[in-house]
């Protein structure tokens, strides 16, 4: 059997490419350890429907007033921000695991959808999206076919 060192597509090897991990691991620990503001990203469920398309956002713990939702030229841009209340509390912090930031998601649109149709709305911490299709675009009911 031969063992053949190969290159990835940057140069490195992959045992030299394994000693970044360090320093990537060590400047996210810095982040969180010096309370900067970290980008983080929502789960996405996406949905065709007959009359329109939905797209669901897991965003709890956010008020709707921390959501900015735009279009621009056949673009669907949906960013927020989680931002924390800081206390004046003397209390020394164990573990944090609560996340604050900020995101910023982008879906480009068919060209079935209508932008003037677009809905927006949260509750229980899901932002739901609905794009409204075009008449002429509309996914039509089966038909059955007869054979003659």
């Amino acid at each position: 059997m031969t063992l053949i060192k190969f290159k990835n597509l940057n140069g490195l090897s992959n045992l030299e490419r394994s000693v970044d991990f360090p320093s990537f691991f060590n400047d996210t620990l810095d982040r969180l350890w010096k309370d900067e503001p970290m980008h983080w990203m929502p789960s996405v469920n996406i949905k065709e429907r007959a009359e329109d398309f939905k797209i669901d956002l897991a965003v709890p713990g956010m008020d709707k007033k921390d959501f900015k939702v735009e279009v621009d030229n056949g673009v669907l841009t949906v960013s927020g921000e989680r931002t924390e209340e800081k206390s004046e509390e003397n209390e020394k912090l164990t573990r944090r695991e609560f996340h604050y930031g900020s995101f910023k998601r982008a879906f480009t649109l068919p060209e079935t959808a209508d932008v003037e149709k677009i809905n927006a709305n949260y509750k229980d911490g899901l932002l739901s999206l609905t794009v409204g299709k075009r008449e002429d675009s509309r996914l039509k009911p089966k038909k059955q076919i007869t054979i003659e």
